[in-house]
């Protein structure tokens, strides 16, 4: 079987980790590698502070608690991306409102953004979907004309950039996720990253139960949002290889892109302009006349040995959302999780596998 995605651990990576748990660095009040990720992590999305957290959830929540929002305002989100965009919002008192998706490039449609701004409004969180990069500076132009916070969900975009600049460098704070199938992996663990001391030091604050002096005196309700010592220094260790990782990640996307972009039962996600793609993961949409549907796609390839994954259900169409907000319909992301899959994506993959697996997808679609 071909997994969807399968982490590449080093006998680096293990060497670190083993040296970290060595000196002590259980967990994340001891040791140098958590400073050190942070520090390194820092210049590698050209932003002045980045904070290790627990997860990626967990930065985005604290990067929403650090804004101080008034309870019951609206954030902008995208609607096709993981639950855990939307549960950020909702468990800091406010209301996800999703905006639909662009048929080309899967992102959230910048062009509906400005009309689903209203006086609640506060902030928008855009998700960098599966490596592709949102439209940045056309974003937070919109965002500074009404005076709103950007949150970027940078969770699948470490290293794209648009313009040339990195994905979690443009808005007032961004958030990273390192799960163990993301581009960089702690196992869990995520990072927030800001140019805005006073958001970081709020976020060092928060993640740490509100720990100041004296110790046990906290003039804030925090959390226990801590990284450890030990999947730091796995982070250090991945993040001294991660050009190779990304540029490996792109030979992928762009092998797929060579055997299946121009089959016309399917279509593949367009490239925000100006832009680097860092496919974190490659996928695909089947079209009305294809031979098979969606389902029918994935389950044939199982049957080849080829593990796959649907794309995203929608915000608006989330029961558990759907039972507290009242939500706009977003059609387009509800074509996108009707019709995508996305395919094995690790950066490790040949391109006899790449070939094998798109032969299967042609056979069956065309």
């Amino acid at each position: 079987m071909i997994p969807v995605f399968s982490p590449e651990i080093t006998l680096d990576d293990i060497k670190s980790v083993t040296n970290a748990l060595t000196l002590g660095e259980i967990s994340g009040n001891f040791g140098e590698s958590i400073k050190m990720f942070e520090e390194k992590f820092a210049s590698f999305s050209e932003v002045e502070h980045a904070i290790t957290v627990s997860s990626g959830t967990a930065a985005l929540h604290l990067a929403i608690a650090a804004l101080n929002l008034e309870k019951g305002s609206e954030v902008l989100i995208s609607s096709s991306t993981n639950i855990a965009t939307a549960l950020a919002v909702v468990h800091n008192g406010l209301i996800p409102v999703p905006i639909d998706s662009d048929i080309e490039t899967w992102n959230l449609n910048i062009d509906l953004v400005e009309a689903a701004i209203t006086s609640k409004t506060r902030a928008i969180i855009p998700v960098h979907l599966y490596g592709n990069p949102v439209n940045m500076p056309h974003l937070m132009n919109l965002a500074n004309k009404y005076n709103i916070y950007v949150i970027e969900d940078c969770a699948e975009s470490h290293g794209a950039t648009i313009n040339g600049q990195m994905t979690g460098s443009f808005g007032h704070v961004s958030c990273f996720s390192f799960y163990a199938n993301k581009i960089l992996t702690t196992g869990e663990g995520g990072m927030v990253v800001t140019n805005n001391k006073e958001i970081a030091d709020r976020i060092k604050l928060l993640k740490n139960l509100g720990f100041t002096e004296p110790r046990f005196k906290h003039d804030l309700l925090g959390y226990n949002f801590r990284m450890t010592g030990y999947q730091a220094a796995l982070g250090l260790s991945q993040l001294k290889r991660v050009e190779h990782i990304v540029s490996e990640k792109i030979r992928v996307g762009e092998t797929y892109e060579k055997y299946l972009s121009n089959i016309p039962q399917i279509s593949t996600q367009k490239l925000t302009a100006n832009s680097k793609h860092v496919y974190w993961m490659f996928g695909v949409l089947v079209n009305n006349y294809s031979k098979v549907d969606r389902d029918q796609l994935v389950t044939e390839l199982y049957k080849n040995g080829v593990e796959t994954r649907t794309f995203f259900c929608p915000m608006d169409m989330q029961p558990a959302l759907k039972d507290l907000f009242e939500m706009s319909e977003c059609p387009i992301a509800g074509i996108l999780w009707a019709n995508g899959l996305y395919l094995p994506s690790a950066h490790t993959l040949t391109e006899q596998q790449i070939r094998t697996i798109s032969e299967i997808i042609i056979q069956n679609v065309a």
